[in-house]
């Protein structure tokens, strides 16, 4: 039997606008995967604590408030901290193209912006499991 593939979708900081995260949620759901969804306001150190409870295989990040780059760096330090880099994180959200270079360069696997199809999002999940760079 084949392993499902555990992703935690997190809404890191203080907007409270969750629709893409749960309609990615819902995707990848609906692809055969299981999806943890932490809900609205949490932090970095909670969305880390999550993962390593859950014992997931890749971390979404859903962030509208244009703190992608400060919540990201954080992100990525305290799964330094906790061994855990080797788990992949990737973000959706409205994050500038120079941004999105800059977050892959400190460690962020994929961006998505908005109107990314679904469909694309399950494959690059699906690649990143399998370990596939991109």
């Amino acid at each position: 039997m084949e392993k499902k593939i555990r992703v935690l979708i997190a809404k890191p900081g203080l907007d409270g606008h969750d629709r893409g995260a749960k309609v990615v949620a819902k995707a990848l759901r609906d692809a055969g995967m299981e999806v943890i969804y932490t809900g609205l306001r949490q932090t970095p150190e909670q969305i880390v604590t999550t993962a390593m409870q859950e014992d997931v295989d890749v971390i979404g990040l859903s962030i509208l408030s244009g703190a992608h780059m400060s919540i990201c760096k954080k992100m990525l330090e305290l799964l330094k901290e906790k061994d855990m880099l080797e788990i992949p994180v990737f973000v959706g959200g409205i994050i500038p193209s120079d941004d999105a270079e800059e977050l892959k360069k400190m460690g962020i696997k994929a961006v998505f912006g908005p109107g990314t199809p679904l469909s694309t999002i399950v494959e690059s999940i699906k690649n990143l499991f399998a370990g596939v760079e991109f």
